[in-house]
């Protein structure tokens, strides 16, 4: 199929962009496009104006800060994947996203914007303790990851406001991601998946975050069993009895891949591999 007619601007700064959305009218931003133009295509999302940030010099690029990396708008999932800066789990969920062409062309920061309820990065973004950089007509402000996603492809985001960074902190410990894909394996969208971060205290658990995807109606923090495994030594026994409470809290939707029972299921799965190397990374 293809789109329903709409307005087309590409400007030349993130402030002329800001400017752009203020024209009235339903407008989307779009920087790889890989997420908003099948949509358009399908006509499930009809902008009336495309605000088309490719051409602004100084977002495509990863900077080593001193207490975070930082990841620019059209920074691509390829350029993510190959990055030693970006943490395990990061690079892991930008490597398995899309195939070769999507990774080429997409990027990470479009993938979080954007906020499918399976993708692979935002779940990452949000287990690493991610900050979402927007800028708006009010200035740049700062969002957790904690509270940027708000529902099925409905972040924090305001309708005038563009992500234009995301940084994730340089904190020690290990991390990692795992899932299963809708066509087996690690391609595809997520059935169900996890990305897990950890970090060792004088030889136990002291700090965990784990976030779910392909399981509710967003990427959503499994706060129990994080809980559950600090404290702990981090072994085998530990991540289990930790991954069982996966989806305590946490809502489980069924759909055309599964059912509540399913989802749950891989959601202990998918954390306890998850957990597993995310502690032996951090030992």
């Amino acid at each position: 199929m293809f789109p329903r007619s709409f307005d087309y601007v590409a400007p030349a700064s993130i402030a002329e962009a800001v400017s752009a959305l203020q024209g009235g009218g339903f407008a989307k931003v779009m920087s790889g496009g890989m997420s908003l133009l099948p949509l358009m295509k399908l006509r499930l999302l009809s902008p009336d104006l495309v605000v088309d940030i490719g051409k602004v010099p100084g977002l495509d690029s990863i900077s080593d800060d001193p207490t975070h990396v930082t990841i620019g708008a059209l920074v691509r999932h390829r350029t993510t994947a190959a990055s030693n800066l970006v943490p395990a789990a990061l690079r892991t969920a930008a490597s398995w996203t899309g195939d070769v062409q999507v990774r080429n062309r997409g990027t990470t920061c479009g993938a979080v914007a954007h906020g499918d309820l399976a993708a692979d990065q935002p779940a990452a973004v949000l287990a690493l303790g991610g900050t979402m950089v927007a800028q708006g007509p009010g200035g740049t402000r700062e969002i957790a990851a904690a509270d940027f996603f708000v529902d099925v492809l409905t972040t924090a985001l305001a309708p005038d406001e563009i992500l234009t960074h995301i940084k994730v902190p340089k904190a020690a410990g290990g991390s990692a991601y795992d899932k299963l894909g809708r066509r087996g394996g690690h391609t595809d969208y997520a059935v169900a998946g996890a990305a897990a971060w950890v970090a060792r205290s004088n030889g136990s658990i002291g700090d965990c975050r784990i976030a779910l995807t392909g399981v509710g109606p967003k990427p959503t923090l499994a706060q129990a069993a994080a809980q559950a495994l600090i404290g702990t030594d981090g072994s085998e026994s530990a991540i289990a009895a930790a991954a069982d409470k996966a989806a305590e809290g946490v809502t489980v939707l069924e759909d055309l891949y599964g059912s509540v029972e399913y989802k749950t299921h891989l959601a202990k799965v998918f954390t306890r591999r998850a957990l597993t190397k995310a502690v032996a990374a951090a030992s």
